[in-house]
């Protein structure tokens, strides 16, 4: 191994391969260091193999449904091992993408762990021999691990990550979640579709925290249907022999059965695991690191993306995080300035938001209107059997600029990006309303919901 290089990236997933491939593209030498696996947790065991058991979980669902379509078919059942072959197969081929763009575009990809030992100076420790190199630029993309909490120590069998659920043989008979975040619902309607007794146990007030009550409200409905237990504003205290302990918001306590637990409660960066400590990169309280728009440290030619620079945890963000930092170092004028990251959430039904909500435009100072439009209204919802849910959007009401999306139903993940883009480019009620959408479709929803907001909206009653 040479040992100095110009470019050092620490970390191959959303963003450390996307960084290192458009340095490539302008040109610079570049050298990927990843200690496990070429895509990073979310193509690994996070964001791909999820949608797969996701999408299992819906398509099976859609099946007991097909008789409301006319169509004759038998109580359908899962095969959790056959859907383990298609979920690997589907993250095989993701991941030999990534390692075929890597090949592709000239990047040196060396498996090892990489730790700082100076500013410049990183040894590599690979199956082979450690060696030491130095870099004149060095990108910190390692990503984030799950929290552990007292009483519930990861085994990797009974009180598991969100990673061993994915390899579930079989769907555990009771299946409990210990946080109603993303991750904790979208693999526990999958499993409750599957056929376990889920239970969510919630320390916060509601469940998907952050994300806007009136959509969870949605989730909820589904929640209550698929015979799902939930508990908010309940502290889980201790997990063995079979059962875990909560604590309820009146002071009862309880005994959940479980086979399996589900610890879901947040995520730590992992700034600690490469030796940051020895070069005066500045971190937060929580380990994040601290950047500028340029995705600049404090100290000259550290850059860091992605997970470990805090909030919010997504793969989308940290590659376009990934493509500032690296026009930065080739000398382009670039910084991340991105008006609103949008976010999408596989639960049942899906829900995605991008922007403010109301009552966060009201703290900035805005005087927010709102136009909604349900999925009872909207002709392709019906046609396909998927009504639950609706379309909220938030506007200024003096300039009428789009502030925020919000929308809760099926397929909904596939809309945002138009919402997106709206406030991206600044765009008003009336460019969203103008805009000619076809039908029946269901994008035709951010149409309906901005000429709702200006009181105009065709196909429902206005409000007296």
């Amino acid at each position: 191994m040479q040992n100095h290089v110009e470019n050092l990236i620490i970390g191959a997933g959303p963003g450390g391969y996307v960084a290192a491939i458009r340095l490539r593209q302008l040109g610079r030498e570049t050298t990927l260091v990843e200690k496990e696996a070429l895509g990073g947790v979310c193509l690994n065991v996070g964001c791909i193999p999820s949608k797969t058991i996701v999408r299992a979980a819906r398509l099976m669902k859609q099946i007991q449904r097909a008789q409301d379509f006319g169509i004759e078919t038998s109580q359908p059942k899962v095969d959790l091992q056959k859907l383990q072959i298609w979920k690997k197969r589907v993250v095989d081929k993701v991941t030999s993408g990534v390692a075929y763009l890597c090949r592709g575009n000239h990047v040196n990809v060396i498996y090892g762990e990489a730790k700082f030992r100076t500013p410049h100076q990183i040894e590599i420790k690979t199956k082979e021999d450690p060696s030491v190199v130095t870099a004149d630029n060095v990108i910190i993309a390692t990503g984030s691990r799950p929290v552990e909490i007292p009483g519930f120590k990861f085994d990797g069998k009974f009180v598991i990550t969100p990673t061993e659920a994915l390899s579930f043989p079989e769907a555990p008979r009771n299946f409990v979640i210990i946080g109603g975040g993303v991750s904790g619902l979208e693999l526990g309607t999958a499993y409750a579709q599957f056929g376990s007794h889920v239970t969510v146990i919630e320390m916060l007030d509601q469940l998907l925290p952050g994300i806007d009550l009136e959509l969870v409200k949605v989730v909820e409905r589904t929640l209550r249907r698929m015979r799902v237990e939930t508990h908010v504003k309940a502290r889980a205290k201790w997990a063995k022999d079979g059962k875990v302990g909560a604590q309820l918001s009146d002071g009862k306590e309880i005994e959940v059965p479980a086979d399996k637990v589900m610890v879901v409660v947040g995520r730590r960066p992992n700034s600690d695991q490469v030796g940051l400590e020895a070069t005066g990169v500045k971190t937060d309280a929580a380990g994040f690191i601290q950047v500028n728009a340029q995705m600049q440290t404090n100290v000259p030619g550290i850059y860091a993306i992605g997970d470990v620079v805090g909030m919010p945890l997504l793969a989308h963000k940290a590659s376009k995080q990934a493509i500032v930092a690296a026009e930065v170092i080739s000398g382009q004028a670039s910084a991340a300035d991105f008006k609103a990251i949008p976010s999408a959430i596989w639960t049942d039904p899906e829900i995605a938001t991008v922007g403010l909500t109301e009552a966060e435009a009201k703290t900035q100072g805005y005087d927010p209107i709102v136009g909604k439009f349900p999925f009872t209204a909207l002709g392709r919802a019906s046609a396909v059997g998927e009504t639950d849910g609706f379309v909220k959007v938030v506007a200024d009401k003096e300039s009428e600029q789009i502030l925020g999306v919000h929308m809760v139903g099926a397929d909904v993940t596939d809309l945002i990006s138009e919402a997106a883009l709206a406030i991206e480019m600044g765009a008003t009620l009336d460019d969203l309303a103008l805009t000619v959408h076809p039908h029946p479709t269901l994008p035709e929803s951010l149409m309906e919901a901005a000429e709702a907001a200006k009181g105009k909206a065709i196909n429902i009653l206005r409000s007296p």
